[in-house]
């Protein structure tokens, strides 16, 4: 995402749920789900529960949205991706995410017709 800095705010700017919403593409209800799914992804609240996203943030929503809606990694897989890195692990995936499983049928068809 490259749109996210407006012409009214520095890229370092905090960005409410609606601009982050809007300049990302990921809903304001989903925003909030991921919230409780990814421990790495909190922002800012300030009175009256108003978050404030950190340029951080953002980046890392648009990685979540690029894993699982154009890499297809299940949202499991995501979180154990993200707790793997913040482990210090390389790679450490124990569920399969939807690419393991398409790559499993398409060997398994492939067996099949050979």
């Amino acid at each position: 995402m490259t749109g996210v800095a407006s012409d009214a705010k520095s890229a370092a700017a905090f960005r409410t749920i609606g601009e982050v919403a809007s300049a990302t593409g990921v809903a304001a209800h989903v925003l909030r789900y991921w919230e409780s799914r990814f421990p790495q992804l909190r922002p800012v609240t300030r009175a009256g529960n108003r978050r404030y996203y950190r340029p951080a943030d953002v980046a890392l929503i648009e990685r979540i949205d690029r894993l699982l809606r154009h890499d297809g990694y299940t949202l499991k897989g995501v979180q154990q991706l993200l707790a793997a890195e913040r482990r210090g692990a390389a790679v450490a995936v124990a569920a399969p995410d939807l690419r393991d499983v398409r790559d499993l049928l398409a060997r398994a068809l492939a067996e099949d017709a050979g």
